[in-house]
């Protein structure tokens, strides 16, 4: 069982943005429900692998304190748009502990801020996009990608755009009927300052956290062998 689902880990999470496409070119009715359920479908799975790998108390800690750090970041920077280390906060993780804890730490912060700013059907894709960016980081510093820190910063600011994305294509997915060209640029068009916003500010956290954060949480990893690369 551990080992299917360790295998259909990546399938499991390409599979979400090509259903949303499906979706589009097939014009599929009630793709704002269907879509939720695949989503919701590919996190429960990723959940459900994480759980299988049995973690330790020592390795669920570092995930639950980034994730906290991650909501808590969200709700401290609340009043400035789209201005959030959540997505910093997440690479973190998943450089120094791995895709698998970069995922759950995106998963995490998303889904325990939205206490704070409200639970709905954005829940489950804000847990999968900031997911994705922890996973994604995780695979990468695998491959020693962002030994070079302009990699780093530029993976950063794309990283942000692919979070925010992701987010406005399930909007118009599942909102905007009849959906067309036209309506999708005015979608992407309205929320670029905001996408921006996003990039900057990961970069920017980047820039203040990575260096001295990464040093501390790798000693913690090697010394308690914390790392699911």
């Amino acid at each position: 069982m551990k080992q299917l689902l360790r295998y259909i880990e990546v399938p499991s999470l390409i599979l979400v943005p090509v259903i949303l496409v499906l979706f589009v070119i097939f014009q599929i009715p009630q793709t704002a429900a269907l879509s939720l359920v695949v989503v919701i479908a590919a996190t429960a799975l990723f959940f459900t692998n994480y759980e299988a790998s049995r973690p330790g108390l020592r390795q669920i800690m570092p995930t639950v304190v980034l994730g906290s750090l991650a909501a808590s970041g969200r709700i401290l920077f609340a009043a400035i748009p789209n201005f959030k280390p959540v997505s910093a906060i997440c690479i973190l993780a998943g450089v120094v502990f791995g895709r698998r804890t970069g995922f759950m730490v995106g998963a995490l912060g998303a889904l325990v801020s939205n206490f704070f700013f409200g639970q709905g059907p954005w829940t489950p894709w804000q847990m999968y996009g900031w997911g994705l960016v922890g996973y994604l980081a995780g695979v990468f510093s695998e491959h020693d990608w962002f030994e070079h820190p302009l990699i780093l910063y530029i993976f950063g600011f794309l990283s942000a755009m692919l979070y925010s994305f992701l987010l406005n294509l399930y909007y118009l997915v599942g909102f905007v009927h009849p959906l067309t060209w036209q309506s999708a640029l005015v979608t992407y068009g309205a929320s670029l300052p905001f996408d921006l916003m996003h990039g900057a500010a990961t970069v920017f956290f980047l820039l203040i956290i990575y260096a001295p954060w990464r040093k501390k949480l790798e000693r913690i990893e090697k010394k308690y062998a914390l790392s699911d690369h």
